[in-house]
């Protein structure tokens, strides 16, 4: 899977024999961000739940991937919701981008998908916002509300709410 890793370590032998000729593909400069998520992703593979899986389009591109979660337990038991992420190159110093792309009914998640999670803001008020040490396993903790309409049917109504739920799961997310 990690087929960037082996390019770092391939790079990282020719750096010493290479000698000044042009820089070919295998040998070109690999970023911060490249290099932070070898690390990164290889801890998040080791953390991952039993009911996420992460899936790489490009297995050369550790910046864009996707996150399936099957929640086996809470209102969502049944569903299949599909997370994408992309880690932009200022990486680590800005948050990596998170969209759902399964529609979902849910405080934290707008029905286009955009999600509120003050660990994906760069400044955040309650100062729990991204910072330089932060890393993608941080990702796994969700907790913070946006779809106001959503938060305030949970509170006003629990079974109403797992009934909407469920039209949702039945609907998008199988």
């Amino acid at each position: 899977m990690l087929t960037l890793a082996s390019k770092l370590k391939r790079d990282d032998g020719v750096k010493g024999s290479r000698a000044a000729s042009a820089p070919s593909d295998s040998s070109r400069r690999v970023s911060i961000r490249d290099r932070l998520l070898v690390k990164e992703v290889a801890e998040l593979e080791a953390n991952l739940p039993c009911t996420c899986k992460v899936n790489f389009p490009d297995p050369n591109k550790l910046h864009y991937f996707q996150l399936t979660v099957s929640p086996d337990e809470s209102y969502y038991q049944g569903g299949k919701f599909l997370f994408e992420v992309e880690v932009p190159e200022a990486y680590n110093m800005v948050p990596p981008k998170v969209k759902c792309l399964t529609r979902i009914w849910h405080p934290n998640i707008t029905e286009t998908g955009e999600i509120c999670l003050s660990l994906l803001r760069e400044h955040s008020i309650d100062g729990t916002g991204w910072a330089p040490t932060r890393t993608l396993k941080d990702l796994l903790n969700f907790d913070d509300p946006l779809n106001i309409e959503a938060a305030e049917h949970h509170l006003r109504d629990k079974e109403e709410y797992r009934s909407k739920v469920e039209d949702y799961i039945k609907r998008y997310a199988r």
